[in-house]
């Protein structure tokens, strides 16, 4: 037995279509020990987690970055700078971890192995020693991270709304961050 959902005020049909299959809806919430994940979620899962877990170790080693350029630019006139660098870290952290906590929902396990982050990062560490240089680094690992993003959030799709919601609010902070980069070297 399915519930009807309301239909459209008189004389207009609805545009939503046929209703929800309630039945079918309570037989995919009985597995509780998959928490958030059900069946429908269950065929791309593994794809999903792969990717997550690239952007995972791509924040990660951002983090490792910024922190990097945080502690080791010098000189008075780039203090300003060293705060930008350490406000994109603690974002970037963040991002980490919201990424973590997506694929525990997803019954996965998230990698923060030190010994494999660089080779599962889409972006690349940076031991610059002048700050237009470390600017400079930031900005081509944001922009790495930009594209990294939508790639992903168009290969998601609507197979999982809930990551790529996810995906796209950290997209448009990884676009923010790659303005000032820009900004600052200008």
């Amino acid at each position: 037995m399915t519930e009807q959902i309301p239909t459209a005020p008189s004389g207009q049909t609805s545009s939503l279509g046929t209703p929800i299959d309630t039945a079918a809806v309570r037989r995919l919430a009985q597995n509780v020990d998959d928490g958030a994940v059900t069946t429908a979620d269950a065929g791309h899962r593994k794809e999903i987690l792969a990717l997550l877990d690239g952007a995972l170790a791509t924040e990660l080693l951002c983090v490792l970055r910024y922190k990097r350029h945080y502690h080791t630019a010098v000189g008075l006139t780039n203090t300003a700078i060293k705060d930008e660098f350490l406000e994109h870290a603690q974002e970037e952290q963040a991002h980490a971890d919201e990424i973590a906590e997506r694929i525990v929902q997803l019954n996965g396990e998230p990698d923060f192995n030190p010994a494999t982050l660089a080779g599962r990062s889409h972006a690349e560490y940076d031991e610059s020693t002048d700050i237009k240089s470390m600017i400079r680094a930031n900005l081509v690992a944001e922009r790495v991270a930009i594209e990294s993003y939508r790639q992903m959030i168009a290969k998601i799709g609507d197979l999982d709304p809930t990551t790529t919601l996810m995906l796209t609010r950290i997209l448009a902070k990884e676009e923010e961050h790659a303005d000032e980069m820009r900004d600052l070297l200008g």
